[in-house]
């Protein structure tokens, strides 16, 4: 049987918290960021979790998380 293969866009993306959740990068902090206020670029650095309805998309991109 052939190994199973992750998507290697997606595991560059995505990371598994301790709890089982699956973190994620903000989007819109890599350019034009001179029009964006310091409050919304601040906030654009923390990482967030993956919605529960996504979630399952993901885990099929990664079998190992």
């Amino acid at each position: 049987m052939p190994k199973m293969k992750s998507n290697r866009g997606a595991s560059k993306r995505f990371r598994a918290t301790g709890s089982g959740r699956i973190k994620r990068k903000r989007a819109n902090h890599s350019h034009i960021l001179t029009k964006k206020d310091t409050k919304r670029k601040r906030r654009l650095r923390a990482s967030t979790l993956v919605t529960r309805a996504e979630e399952k998309a993901v885990r099929q991109m990664l079998p190992k998380l």
